[in-house]
């Protein structure tokens, strides 16, 4: 686990904290933790997905506009209308829930989904990419969704793999929950990107779980799997 560690503080000036102000954001993520409130798994994809939108609206300020002129029924108006959608990814399967949330607002954006998992173990963590598809990159905006952010390997792995498809312009990544070791890792390793987490949590545990977390998102979400 020592390889886990941060050798440095995290950079918090590209890492915007959701959560950290009052909000009902705040509610979607204490229910999202809550063992009595996650028996009901629609319920927790529901709360992923509203974070997800949560999300979507904070990065959306980010983004670029151009002004047009809409004709309404008694006149015309000078509107603001997004640039370009931005390209919105996500890790199979625990990531669903949380991309819909995004995709129900940025409506238009064409998607990519990669299928990544944790090897057990080993005594190190290593992650497989064993899936892959995406739109063109090329001067894109892409937004990579992940519920959970514990060591950070998957999520910077899949990045990498996703570059075959052209280089963004601009990247923003998305977490529920993130460890203060993941986004270390991550800040360090796609130095290009901004951080957007609900929450970060106290850290990593011996197998590399979030604490206090939430669990297992994917679990939670579509059942247990063998």
């Amino acid at each position: 686990m020592d390889a886990l560690k941060p050798t440095s503080a995290p950079d918090l000036t590209r890492v915007h904290v959701v959560c950290a102000e009052p909000s009902v954001a705040n509610h979607f993520l204490a229910e999202l933790r809550d063992v009595d409130v996650q028996r009901d798994s629609l319920r927790f994809r529901r709360n992923l997905q509203r974070l997800g939108e949560i999300m979507a609206y904070r990065i959306s300020s980010q983004l670029s506009y151009t002004t047009k002129t809409v004709r309404t029924p008694l006149g015309q108006s000078s509107s603001m209308h997004l640039h370009d959608f931005p390209v919105l990814a996500t890790v199979l399967r625990a990531g669903l829930p949380f991309h819909q949330g995004f995709l129900n607002y940025f409506d238009q954006s064409p998607s990519a989904f990669a299928a990544a998992y944790r090897i057990e173990g080993t005594s190190q963590v290593q992650v497989q990419v064993d899936y892959l598809t995406a739109p063109s990159l090329d001067e894109r905006v892409l937004i990579l969704a992940d519920p959970m952010l514990a060591s950070g390997k998957s999520l910077v792995q899949t990045y990498r793999a996703m570059l075959r498809f052209g280089t963004p312009r601009q990247v923003h990544i998305a977490a529920v929950i993130a460890s203060p070791e993941g986004v270390a890792y991550v800040t360090r390793e796609i130095p290009e990107a901004t951080l957007w987490v609900a929450a970060i949590d106290e850290g990593l545990n011996e197998q590399a779980y979030i604490v206090p977390g939430l669990g297992d998102a994917g679990d939670l979400s579509y059942g247990s799997k063998l």
